[in-house]
């Protein structure tokens, strides 16, 4: 007994220390947590109640910018949000392109800027019109008397681009610098989901509404490269020309170094920073300390940092003074990423969520005209509608609204254009995908794969015509085609509305085709090439307002505050957290295309709502990024 009794004593002690522990723990990550929040509360409030900082900057003061993350139209948080101000760090980066724009304009009439050194080592690039808009923002600066000189250890592609604007190009001995077009071969699951048992369903409005076929088929169709290839020859066109102008180089010049590869290689030793040299791709092979030195030389030297006289972007861009957008003016409303129904978050076009900016604006009698910078694929069919209705709302009560386009305004993101006086698109925007789809996948040879038998009784045949466990049943499918064919056709009368076409010419010009920015222009899909600033002058036209009238975006007023709860401690959190796992696993224990076929499907999963598995979806699902 005796025994028993101490056994019983050390397996409660036992569970009593993991019971203490687990407390322990429990008690010690709270109080981290009350730590971190509590940091960035005394930030924020010493951000809020101090003025802002004045940075002195003086003469021969050399601008870096060194970009980091992706180019985007909108944040996907607050500025300094708290737990950034906590940690020190940076959640995401990013680079709001406003913000890149607005730097440099400022800094051309800065005294104290001598030039830029534009550092790319850390951008990711973005969509060729954004990047286009950064480049044109370089030649204004350099219209000014002042040098940008860039600077890498390796050139992507993109960060390519944007260092061919300026007047120097300087790449690390050690670097390399290869072009290699756009496109590339797309995986292709009909075969793979056949073996599993999985049989996908497509109902769609023209052989260019492609966004399935990667599910359907083994290969590309016929539709699909002859649209691809013309999109894609299209941008490569404007991007290797612009790079040719922009480095003083032969028209065709790109395109004959690549198709003579790999004799230049070969000629320069293998060394591809040498090669980048011979064949006038850049104009000085330096590393770091040369790249100092040489600023030093051309400005002034930071004895106590050991390096050239500068400012970086992040300071340079907090030192400058707000602009004043009080007054009657422009409200911008920026309609980026993709088209869900409901509320959403920065980077994503929730209906409910930006038709409230638009009827905000609508209210605001100081708001004399609208400018919507698109920035989307498309997405959700109604929450295009919604948007497209406050839009119209908008332009009923005597307010002119102007469609600037950024690097994609496709399918979805073209229905909600059609709701405006004029459509500015840049020349690389991606656009049109006037169509419609629905996919829904059936189960039916996997169940017999596994085994797995069912049966039941419904008081209608519809209640069971989408269980995904069976093949569907014919009269679904008819129903399901009469319902994308209405969504479609209500779609043309949109678009033949808007653009003054009649319906049969904006049919031959749509059926899902993607096209470039100047290809709708030259079919009537678009008014005009510009940027958002030619989108701003536009709507002070339109509006009767004068040169000087205010410009103010119109966002959603999430504090720093409220971004910091709703990602600490709020649903979104688990959410990311189980999404990270959930990608953590799929990277670990599936092979690279089967990981690819899980984010594509996750992709499309998220267009469509787990009560409707078969809704129809207005996206063109296409890579705007270089």
């Amino acid at each position: 007994m005796q025994v028993q009794a101490e056994r019983r004593g050390g397996v409660r002690g036992f569970l009593g220390g993991i019971g203490r522990g687990l407390t322990w723990l429990r008690r010690w990550l709270l109080n981290l947590l009350t730590l971190v929040i509590l940091l960035g509360l005394v930030a924020l409030v010493v951000r809020s109640c101090s003025d802002k900082e004045v940075v002195q900057i003086a003469d021969k003061t050399a601008l870096v910018l060194n970009l980091k993350g992706s180019i985007v139209e909108e944040k996907s948080r607050p500025d300094s949000s708290l737990l950034s101000l906590a940690s020190g760090d940076e959640l995401n980066n990013e680079v709001q392109l406003r913000d890149l724009l607005a730097v440099l304009e400022a800094a051309a009439t800065d005294s104290h800027i001598s030039r830029v050194l534009l550092k790319l080592d850390e951008f990711d690039g973005g969509g060729l019109a954004a990047l286009r808009e950064a480049s044109a923002a370089l030649k204004r600066f350099q219209a000014s008397g002042k040098a940008v000189v860039a600077w890498s250890t390796d050139y992507s592609q993109a960060q390519y681009f944007l260092a061919a604007h300026a007047n120097e190009v300087w790449l690390d001995p050690a670097g390399g610098l290869l072009l290699d077009g756009l496109g590339g071969d797309n995986n292709y699951y009909a075969e793979a989901l056949n073996k599993l048992g999985v049989k996908v369903h497509v109902v769609r409005t023209g052989p260019y509404k492609n966004m399935a076929e990667q599910f359907t088929d083994n290969a590309p169709s016929p539709a699909t490269l002859e649209s691809t290839a013309y999109l894609l020859d299209d941008l490569w066109s404007i991007m290797t020309k612009e790079i040719e102008q922009a480095r003083g180089l032969p028209e065709g010049k790109i395109m004959q170094l690549i198709n003579a590869l790999p004799a230049p290689l070969e000629a320069a030793g293998g060394d591809l920073a040498k090669m980048s040299l011979e064949q006038g791709l850049v104009t000085g092979l330096k590393d770091i300390q040369q790249v100092r030195e040489a600023f030093i030389k051309a400005g002034e030297e930071d004895s106590d940092k050991q390096t050239f006289r500068q400012i970086n972007y992040e300071t340079y861009l907090a030192s400058l003074s707000k602009p004043d957008t009080s007054g009657d003016g422009v409200g911008i409303i920026v309609a980026e990423g993709e088209i869900i129904d409901g509320e959403a978050p920065r980077q994503t076009i929730g209906g409910a969520t930006t038709a409230a900016l638009v009827r905000k604006a609508r209210l605001d009698d100081s708001v004399k005209a609208v400018v919507l910078r698109v920035n989307s694929p498309g997405g959700a069919v109604f929450g295009s509608e919604l948007i497209r209705r406050e839009l119209a709302a908008i332009r009923e009560a005597g307010k002119p609204v102007v469609v600037s386009m950024g690097d994609v305004a496709a399918s979805g993101g073209y229905w909600i254009s059609t709701a405006s006086d004029k459509i500015f698109a840049d020349a690389a925007t991606i656009t049109g995908s006037i169509g419609v789809i629905t996919l829904f996948p059936t189960f039916e040879g996997l169940m017999d794969k596994l085994g797995i038998n069912h049966g039941g009784y419904a008081t209608t045949w519809l209640k069971s015509a989408a269980d995904l466990r069976k093949e569907p049943d014919p009269r679904f499918e008819k129903l399901m085609e009469v319902y994308i064919q209405n969504t479609y056709q209500t779609f043309l009368g949109h678009v033949s509305k808007a653009r003054n076409m009649s319906v049969e010419q904006v049919h031959a010009v749509a059926q899902g085709r993607v096209w470039t920015g100047q290809q709708a222009l030259d079919r009537g899909l678009v008014d005009a090439l510009g940027g958002l600033e030619d989108a701003v002058n536009a709507a002070k036209q339109l509006a009767k307002l004068g040169e000087g009238a205010a410009v103010r975006y119109i966002e959603n007023e999430e504090s720093e505050y409220d971004w910091f709860l709703q990602k600490l401690i709020g649903a979104k959190l688990l959410a990311d957290l189980q999404e990270q796992l959930a990608a953590t696993v799929v990277s670990v224990t599936l092979p690279a295309e089967l990981k690819q076929l899980h984010q594509e499907a996750t992709r499309i999963q998220g267009l469509i709502k787990p009560d409707e598995p078969f809704k129809a979806v207005v996206h063109c699902l296409c890579d705007t990024r270089l």
